[in-house]
């Protein structure tokens, strides 16, 4: 169950998330800093509320107490070409 993966964007498991609870991390962002869970193509989507249930269950406190991650957009890679033809358009 400890190899159980907890992020599969990251391939991170149960046991790297505890390890890092029991090194120090107290925050769902410090556990994403330290593993990459959460970091990977959805951003967490997947895998958060596992990562902040599990976070409550190691440090005794009610799930809603867990302060919850912070959260970047999607990226996805555009030609060049877009850009120099939106920037054409406004002149």
């Amino acid at each position: 169950m400890k190899n159980e993966i907890i992020c599969r964007c990251e391939e991170i498991t149960i046991e790297e998330v505890e390890r890092a609870i029991l090194e120090g991390a107290t925050t769902v962002n410090e556990i994403k800093r330290w593993t990459r869970a959460g970091m990977g193509l959805c951003q967490g989507r997947t895998c958060r509320r596992l990562i902040e249930r599990l976070l409550a269950e190691r440090m005794n406190i009610h799930p809603a107490e867990v302060k919850p991650s912070t959260y970047r957009q999607p990226v996805r890679p555009i030609k060049m070409e877009l850009l120099c033809n939106e920037i054409k358009t406004i002149e």
